[in-house]
């Protein structure tokens, strides 16, 4: 029987890990929920399937595909194999077709999915979970379909947005490379035989001579800065502290936070309308909002809750939140309609989502277009200053 090493909370917000040995991760879910603890999260310790991730509008293509297939009464390994068919490219096939290896053995798709390592993401394997125990599969697959679709329309919209400014920065960079590299040296003859230059043309024929002749030497420092970077925000910490500061930028941080609201609201409410445990739920959402910071502060969420306070009042202290989810987990614990103030709550903020990417954009776009004429208005000043002072020096002279 395979062994896994697991990480469990109880009722109290208590923490607890260990080794135990279950014929699959659901197993070791329910033998851990005999002793009060609810698992949040489990490795194999046997050697796993390395899949590549899945894309978004992926799952949802298949999460879409395979409910329209258990509603019509087909059998889930006959709708896999259909699945694996219609699929051409050979990375998902890979995928489907471990599964159906897998679920020909006996398995359940939920621990099928998790053996997959990260190409199915863990809201989906848990939502599925819950869908097996509940026997409706094909409507947990539905909702999981309208879920990862919102995601994807979303996640295009904010690329799509970024598109523009990105290309206006690659043109500055390259009008700026242009200039300092191919034109500002025609320049540099007319003013060697001057005495002394003004500072801003100083300046300029310097950062020109060395583009010029130090290229190399500028790519490498580029290289090693970015190297260092890229390192030092894969480690935890500072990758937090990153994260945190991203969140109190002007602008960017009162977006980040409305997409981590939303993101956060929708899948719990995902999980708490399939019956699972909220502090379980809790555990996987913390995973789906995509900021290390507040990730990081549901340590204490899990503990409040485990306290015996309400949902609201455990969220209170969390930093990054947008302070209406509060109001509104609030209500729908008086009400007793929490996932639907959630869901909906979740469908306002993707929209709010889109119009404050939208609003910042069009600041962005006029303060980059400033931004490289001033520097153009910069270099021909450094150039016209030394050809004025030369003109009045002739005249001075005749």
């Amino acid at each position: 029987m395979p062994s896994y090493r697991y990480s469990a909370v109880a009722m109290d917000g208590s923490r607890t890990s260990g080794r135990m040995n279950a014929a699959s991760e659901a197993q070791l879910g329910s033998l851990l929920n005999k002793e009060g603890l609810f698992l949040t999260s489990a490795t194999l310790n046997e050697a796993r399937v390395n899949m590549p991730k899945m894309k978004t509008n992926e799952v949802a293509d298949f999460c879409r595909q395979l409910a329209a297939m258990l509603s019509s009464g087909i059998t889930l390994i006959r709708a896999m194999m259909i699945i694996e068919q219609r699929d051409s490219k050979p990375h998902i096939k890979k995928i489907y077709q471990a599964m159906i290896a897998e679920l020909q053995r006996g398995t359940t798709l939920s621990e099928t999915m998790a053996k997959q390592g990260k190409a199915f993401p863990e809201l989906l394997i848990s939502m599925m979970r819950a869908g097996e125990s509940s026997g409706r599969m094909d409507v947990t697959a539905h909702k999981m379909a309208d879920t990862f679709d919102k995601q994807h329309k979303l996640n295009q919209k904010l690329r799509s947005a970024t598109v523009y400014p990105i290309i206006l920065v690659i043109m500055i960079v390259g009008v700026v490379l242009i200039i300092f590299t191919f034109v500002l040296p025609n320049f540099f003859s007319m003013f060697e035989s001057m005495d002394s230059l003004p500072l801003p043309t100083r300046a300029v024929m310097g950062i020109s001579h060395f583009l010029t002749n130090y290229y190399w030497l500028l790519g490498i420092i580029i290289g090693v800065i970015a190297g260092v970077l890229w390192y030092t925000f894969r480690q935890p910490v500072p990758k937090r502290w990153l994260h945190k500061v991203l969140l109190r930028l002007p602008k960017i941080g009162i977006l980040l936070s409305t997409i981590y609201t939303g993101r956060f609201a929708r899948t719990l409410s995902s999980l708490y309308v399939s019956g699972i445990p909220m502090i379980q739920a809790l555990t996987i959402a913390r995973n789906t909002v995509g900021n290390k910071y507040i990730e990081w502060q549901f340590d204490d969420v899990i503990d409040a809750l485990g306290n015996g306070r309400t949902l609201s009042q455990a969220l209170s202290g969390v930093n990054g939140f947008e302070r209406k989810l509060l109001s509104t987990i609030l209500i729908g614990e008086e009400s007793g309609r929490l996932e639907q103030m959630l869901e909906s709550t979740a469908d306002q903020y993707d929209y709010d989502s889109e119009m404050a990417t939208t609003r910042l954009i069009t600041m962005l776009e006029p303060t980059l277009i400033v931004f490289m004429a001033g520097i153009v208005a910069f270099v021909m000043i450094s150039v016209m200053m030394p050809i004025f002072q030369l003109y009045q020096n002739i005249g001075a002279g005749a």
